[in-house]
């Protein structure tokens, strides 16, 4: 027998969604203030403050522990996948932004535009880990407000 359909049983899943959504929305605005125009298609663009990755896998994996404890064992798996995506968004994705804008200045200083013909490689791949870091604490934080906010009656 499945269980109902409840906001208990979704409550991992709305978390995570919530706080991606609210990951998305804070770098839109956080982009306004660091001199960026301000951009909707900011939204749907990955690297900036703070990582929704990182907001999104923290309250996933906190929203577990609350719901199926944090000595089980899909807390343990939501703790893994969370280390690997914080570690891909501050790691590997901030060390190829890196390598992208070496690249691109290297084709703007070598080569005459008009001979070369390439596309502008994407700059803004991965994180700082002050910006993971807040991605962590607004994922948490989601998790923790539904929690206290939803508490079940059993």
């Amino acid at each position: 027998m499945t269980a109902p359909l409840s906001f208990w049983n979704l409550y991992p899943l709305i978390a995570a969604l919530l706080a991606l959504i609210f990951g998305q929305v804070l770098k839109m605005i956080t982009a306004t203030f660091q001199s960026e125009p301000f951009s909707l298609k900011r939204i749907f663009s990955s690297g900036g403050m703070p990582s929704s990755h990182s907001a999104m896998v923290a309250s996933l994996t906190t929203a577990i522990g609350f719901k199926e404890g944090w000595l089980s064992s899909p807390f343990y798996i939501g703790v893994i996948f969370s280390l690997v995506v914080l570690y891909d968004a501050a790691g590997i994705r901030s060390a190829a932004g890196k390598q992208a804008i070496l690249l691109n200045q290297l084709i703007e200083n070598l080569f005459d535009k008009k001979e070369l013909k390439y596309e502008k490689l994407r700059e803004m791949l991965g994180h700082s880990p002050f910006e993971v870091g807040w991605g962590v604490i607004l994922g948490c934080s989601v998790a923790v407000l539904l929690y206290y906010s939803f508490i079940p009656s059993t």
